[in-house]
């Protein structure tokens, strides 16, 4: 499920790329396909951790399909677009490919993956056997269903024990942070006192040099462009801010609401303290990288790096849910993938049986034995959290969110490739110091234009 860094991409051009390849995609001009129930399926994803489990998962389908061939392709999380979109204008993309929230609404618009109600019903698959939240991220815009959820992921704190220990910064504490915009909140206050100057003074102590620091309180992973899921999304929500006006394919975006602007100011404000390294600092090396270097004490993340965060040698982490907001509550982001069939594929009808093969129990539980992501079927959940358990950390942080009701859906959108390159532009542009979060107003009636 995961890559890297795996939800946006980094780079705005592989965005606006994709804009110029679909432009070709028109709906009249997709080839209808056709519904072969055996022969060779090409599936592609990207996330290489996950690779041996649907190579396992394909072993077990070819056993069960002797009369279908399944052949898994993974390449990095940019590539993967790219090559995805070159596949679409010449009508050679993979039969089933792993799909993101973010970009099958355009797929969909354009007519390049499958509507599956009809193949669903057929089936008599029980939606309601998956985790809460996720199988209503996959119904699109049309209000038809795109995918069956393959897993889901929400937002947590992962922290050097050593470093918060040597702070006199208890697990307790870190379990119940405070935030708001005004002052940061305990947020700030651990933030601060986890920071430390090469001279070894601490963010919250006299002399402090903001200047020269060894350490950072908070990691910076990028701006984070138009969600900011792991960056800024956790606290943007718990102030009542929306992405816009509805939490699905809207249509009027709300980065010009004051409360979205206070809390990047706050955010931002972070740099400008010394606490939280500047954007450029972000090209020296993944968050895991940097905890794992001594640079960062703390940082955002999804559940799908817990592998990535485990792995690391010499360094003891915790894992902390997100801070309470001005609500009074936590929020992140829960977002959840899904597997796709090309309009074009000639093979549609065991494409199906794959992808209804990837989305049931007996896939998913080889999945939640990996220990790498979690499985989106409720039945799998205790499987995945015993595996990831064997980590140390205590995945909680992740799950009691989903558990208690404070999860938000991923945005999902039309033009989100326009979206995401304004966005991350104009989000850098402020994280950089090259504008100020008012300049998001002008930005939003651009976005809003867009669907005029």
């Amino acid at each position: 499920m995961r890559q890297p860094r795996r939800r946006l991409a980094r780079t705005a051009a592989a965005f606006a790329g994709a804009t110029v390849l679909l432009s070709g995609c028109a709906t009249y001009g997709v080839d209808p396909g056709g519904d072969a129930q055996t022969g060779e399926l090409t599936y592609w994803m990207w996330e290489a951790a996950q690779l041996p489990a649907y190579q396992q998962c394909a072993s077990d389908f070819e056993a069960l399909n002797p009369d279908i061939d399944v052949k898994i392709e993974q390449f990095g999380w940019d590539d993967y677009w790219n090559k995805l979109f070159t596949g679409f204008v010449a009508n050679s993309a993979p039969d089933v490919f792993a799909d993101h929230t973010s970009r099958y609404g355009e797929f969909a618009a354009r007519g390049l993956i499958e509507p599956i109600d009809e193949q669903v019903e057929r089936a008599g698959i029980d939606l309601g056997a998956y985790v809460t939240g996720t199988t209503e991220l996959w119904v699109g815009p049309d209000g038809k269903r795109y995918g069956l959820p393959k897993d889901f992921d929400t937002i947590g704190l992962y922290y050097n024990k050593t470093m918060a220990e040597e702070a006199g910064v208890t697990e307790a504490q870190m379990k119940e942070l405070t935030w708001n915009p005004v002052d940061g909140g305990t947020y700030e206050d651990v933030i601060a006192r986890l920071t430390v100057d090469t001279n070894g003074v601490r963010g919250d102590e006299p002399g402090f040099d903001k200047d020269s620091i060894a350490t950072y309180g908070l990691g910076l992973n990028s701006s984070g462009g138009p969600n900011g899921q792991t960056e800024w999304s956790y606290l943007t929500q718990t102030t009542g801010w929306t992405y816009m006006d509805k939490p699905a394919w809207g249509t009027e975006f709300n980065y010009d609401d004051p409360r979205f602007q206070e809390t990047i100011t706050w955010w931002r404000g972070l740099i400008e303290k010394g606490f939280m390294p500047p954007l450029s600092f972000t090209e020296g090396g993944s968050l895991d990288q940097q905890m794992q270097a001594g640079k960062y004490a703390m940082a955002t993340e999804g559940s799908w790096t817990i592998a990535n965060f485990a792995g690391l040698e010499g360094i003891e982490l915790g894992l902390a849910p997100t801070p309470i907001g001005p609500s009074g509550q936590r929020a992140a982001m829960q977002n959840s993938l899904a597997d796709s069939i090309f309009t074009s594929s000639p093979r549609k009808g065991a494409a199906w049986k794959w992808v209804q093969y990837l989305a049931s129990a007996d896939c998913q539980e080889v999945v939640a034995r990996s220990g790498v992501v979690m499985p989106a079927l409720a039945s799998t959940v205790e499987t995945s959290q015993a595996a990831l358990s064997e980590t140390g950390l205590d995945i909680t942080a992740y799950t009691d969110q989903i558990r208690e009701g404070t999860t938000f859906p991923f945005p999902a959108v039309l033009n989100s490739a326009e979206i995401q390159s304004t966005m991350t532009s104009a989000m850098d542009n402020v994280l950089a110091f090259n504008a100020e979060p008012s300049s998001l107003t002008q930005v939003n009636a651009e976005i809003d234009a867009l669907f005029d």
